[in-house]
């Protein structure tokens, strides 16, 4: 592992001006969007998920699992229906855990070092790789729409632009929490384990699948969790705008764990506090 190296330059930063701090975010964003570009796989594994659920998953559980009208809806919807937002949000979560496992592959590799070399404030660094991640996720989160489309997932036509503000935001909070656990995250053999002890409890444990009524019928002790998984408010941020609607109580949520999460990574990127340079064998 490698610890942040010296950042004096001799040039401050304040003379690169506003073109400077530009052309910083460019580069950061190519470069995620090159890495998309080689790998097609990628691309095609983001989609794979959703769509498996979507249509082997779903067409099985549509005649067992009824949906009520609840809040967005204003009639019965097919199970496909309410669990689209939720696969949407999945496509998301992934993406972030891919930036996270590519950050610590740049760490292994030295890649990093280049990167906190520049003389740029590492809020700056760190909020452009996010910027990179979200626009990544966007493609992908319209490309499954646009094929859910022929699956009578059809939310109103002003929804597909409605949901693009939801969709940055929780593109940023689930980022910003992959940008998190790489910091902690040691070797790549370790992001498997991370996979099943986080990514997958916070999609089951939430309103992705089953409305939350459905949860509290069945387990009390599961619905509480449910209420205090960020990715539920991630979920119905999703599913209200998809359909023209504000969801303020998910917004806050959202909005206030994108901070705490960003917060939390940027402090343990910096090399005099944070967790990368306590690591025992850091050089």
């Amino acid at each position: 592992m490698i610890s942040a190296p010296p950042r004096s330059t001799g040039v401050s930063v304040a003379s690169y001006g506003s073109a400077g701090y530009a052309r910083c975010l460019g580069g950061i964003v190519w470069r995620e969007a090159l890495r998309f570009i080689h790998q097609r796989a990628r691309f095609l594994a983001a989609l794979v998920r959703p769509l498996v659920w979507l249509f082997i998953f779903a067409a099985g559980f549509r005649s067992v699992l009824g949906v009520s009208i609840i809040p967005p809806y204003e009639t019965y919807v097919l199970y496909e229906v309410y669990i689209a937002p939720g696969l949407i949000a999945m496509i998301q979560l992934f993406n972030g855990m891919q930036s996270s496992l590519s950050m610590v592959y740049d760490r292994e590799t030295g890649n990093m070092r280049t990167l906190l070399m520049s003389p740029f404030p590492r809020w700056f660094l760190l909020a452009s790789k996010l910027i990179g991640g979200v626009a990544v996720s966007l493609l992908q989160v319209y490309a499954f729409l646009a094929i859910a489309w022929f699956w009578e997932i059809e939310p109103p036509l002003i929804g597909y632009l409605t949901v693009l503000p939801a969709l940055v935001l929780s593109g940023f909070m689930l980022g910003s929490l992959g940008l998190l656990m790489s910091s902690v995250i040691k070797q790549l053999e370790n992001f498997a384990g991370v996979m099943n002890f986080i990514i997958f409890p916070m999609f089951f444990a939430s309103s992705a699948l089953y409305p939350l009524w459905r949860m509290k019928e069945s387990s009390l002790l599961l619905y509480k969790i449910c209420l205090y998984n960020p990715f539920t408010y991630t979920t119905e941020l999703i599913r209200f705008a998809l359909y023209g609607q504000m969801n303020w109580t998910a917004f806050a949520v959202v909005m206030g764990c994108t901070i705490v999460f960003f917060a939390l990574a940027v402090l343990a990127y910096n090399p005099s506090r944070g967790v990368i340079s306590r690591r025992p064998g850091a050089s």
